[in-house]
């Protein structure tokens, strides 16, 4: 039996599968009608532990005005560069298949790898993520940042389930190993 930990990519898409457009503006999510926060506190109340792209941190930060919004979980942060560690975050710069297999290995709650595109693909490919949570919006945006870059293996998914939050589709995935 496997103990492990679930590493879980939990994301919002356009219907044509982008996550922000080219320029990291998500003005076409924000224009979809929802329902509350579209299922995001059910999902964060499962999670522990955030793994996130330096490129995505520093979005983050930058949309929060340096208000980091993960200060309750243990936080991650993957770089090609070594940072100085924050209060709130732990940069890692080493080997991301060992790091990430460790820490699924721990005892825990739910890992959430939060994106971006680079850190999504790499971590697909190494087979590391367990679930896969799309919600998807109705809007195509016909370029940008793609959920999935092009890929040089096969991705195989067993739907778990489905939800609607007003105008956006929740589709839960379980990845097949």
């Amino acid at each position: 039996m496997n103990n492990e930990r679930i590493l879980a990519i939990y994301i919002a898409t356009s219907l044509d599968g982008y996550i922000a457009r080219e320029d990291d503006t998500l003005d076409w999510l924000f224009k979809v009608e929802g329902e509350g926060d579209n299922g995001y506190s059910n999902f964060y109340e499962t999670v522990d532990t955030i793994l996130i792209g330096k490129r995505t941190y520093d979005w983050v930060m930058e949309h929060e005005n340096g208000d980091f919004p993960y200060k309750n979980k243990e936080c991650y942060v993957f770089s090609r560069t070594s940072h100085e560690d924050t209060e709130f975050v732990k940069f890692i710069s080493g080997n991301v298949v060992d790091f990430t297999n460790k820490l699924k290995r721990e005892e825990g709650k739910r890992i959430w790898l939060v994106g971006g595109g680079e850190l999504i693909h790499s971590f697909l490919k190494e087979k590391l993520v367990d679930e896969l949570i799309m919600t998807v919006a109705p809007v195509s945006i016909g370029k940008g940042i793609p959920l999935f870059k092009e890929l040089d293996f096969d991705l195989e998914l067993s739907l778990k389930g489905m939800k609607q939050f007003n105008q956006f589709a929740e589709l839960h995935y379980e990845v097949k190993k």
